[in-house]
């Protein structure tokens, strides 16, 4: 796909996700007015998600017909196309329906194997983290550093948890983790947590499982600051999810040692 290309759908992205972000705020500050369903064990989908990834898939297919896309709420749109949206219109929908701040709309392109954009916006904060393979990664348009560290006992380590996931391995992790001096965080939101390894609030993220709207926007943050992630795309991870790993530059050693405690 031509740069020129990539470049247009970056700058109409960023647009859209704070657009979606405003639209998904309105009924933040309206709980009353939302209905919801329980999808499984603390999952949660409400009118409110379902209404902002149609916001987005209709714009994106107004912009760009000849793109596929995949959206938590809505399932698969042609996958043979040559680039792939991936949303999550509001990550960390527990968050957001308990009136937690800690949520955002996460959108990425693909082509191929690639991640050609990253957009996570989290409108309680007004925080856009944007990245365009090769051209960085911004944080409101100022460019972001990761951390320094190079042990878990210089920062924090984001690590999430579903009932989807494994106990048994979530419980390995989090030993290796105190055991060596780190300390953790779960805000309830993958998108967040990975994009926070980008902008040097975190260290390095894990989850035993994962689906790929909730992260790969945050792998491509990761990546273009530096850090290191597992290939999540590997063995059909678009499709059917993946473990998540992902380090700041000087942590990825003490990252993939916790990856290998967790049995992975």
């Amino acid at each position: 796909m031509k740069e020129q290309s990539i470049r247009n759908r970056f700058h109409a992205s960023q647009v859209l996700v704070r657009n979606a972000g405003v639209c998904a705020l309105q009924w933040f500050r309206n709980q009353d007015l939302l209905q919801t369903e329980k999808k499984g064990p603390q999952d949660w989908v409400s009118q409110a998600d379902r209404e902002v990834e149609n916001m987005i898939r209709k714009h994106l297919h107004t912009l760009f017909p000849e793109d596929g896309f995949l959206g938590e709420e809505s399932g698969f749109r042609d996958l043979e196309a040559k680039g792939i949206w991936v949303v999550d219109p509001i990550d960390g929908t527990s968050c957001f329906l308990n009136g937690l701040p800690s949520w955002c709309v996460s959108i990425a392109y693909v082509v191929g194997s690639q991640i050609e954009i990253g957009l996570i916006y989290a409108p309680c904060t007004d925080e856009l983290f944007a990245t365009r393979r090769g051209f960085g990664a911004t944080l409101n348009g100022r460019e972001m550093k990761p951390s320094k560290a190079t042990s878990f006992d210089e920062g924090i380590v984001g690590l999430g948890y579903s009932p989807k996931s494994s106990i048994e391995a979530t419980q390995k992790a989090l030993g290796y983790l105190l055991n060596n001096g780190g300390v953790y965080h779960d805000i309830g939101s993958a998108a967040l947590m990975t994009a926070y390894v980008a902008a040097g609030r975190y260290i390095g993220y894990y989850e035993f499982q994962i689906n790929s709207w909730d992260c790969l926007a945050g792998i491509a943050l990761v990546r273009e600051t530096g850090g290191w992630t597992n290939d999540f795309l590997a063995n059909e991870g678009l499709q059917t999810g993946n473990p998540v790993l992902a380090a700041s530059p000087g942590t990825k050693e003490v990252m993939q040692n916790l990856f290998a405690a967790a049995g992975h």
